[in-house]
């Protein structure tokens, strides 16, 4: 799942910046998510 960070924070050893857009799994994004710490990121799909 892909999500915009609100916060920084560490995950799995990586630095992740607030405002920018990293891919991590589901359960943690939903985590994040709901706690406020990251934005879900809706894709378009243009490949329709």
């Amino acid at each position: 799942m892909k999500v915009k960070m609100n916060v920084q924070t560490a995950y799995h050893g990586n630095l992740l910046r607030a405002g920018k857009e990293y891919e991590i799994d589901e359960e943690t994004a939903e985590r994040w998510v709901s706690s406020r710490l990251a934005e879900e990121v809706l894709e378009n799909s243009e490949d329709e």
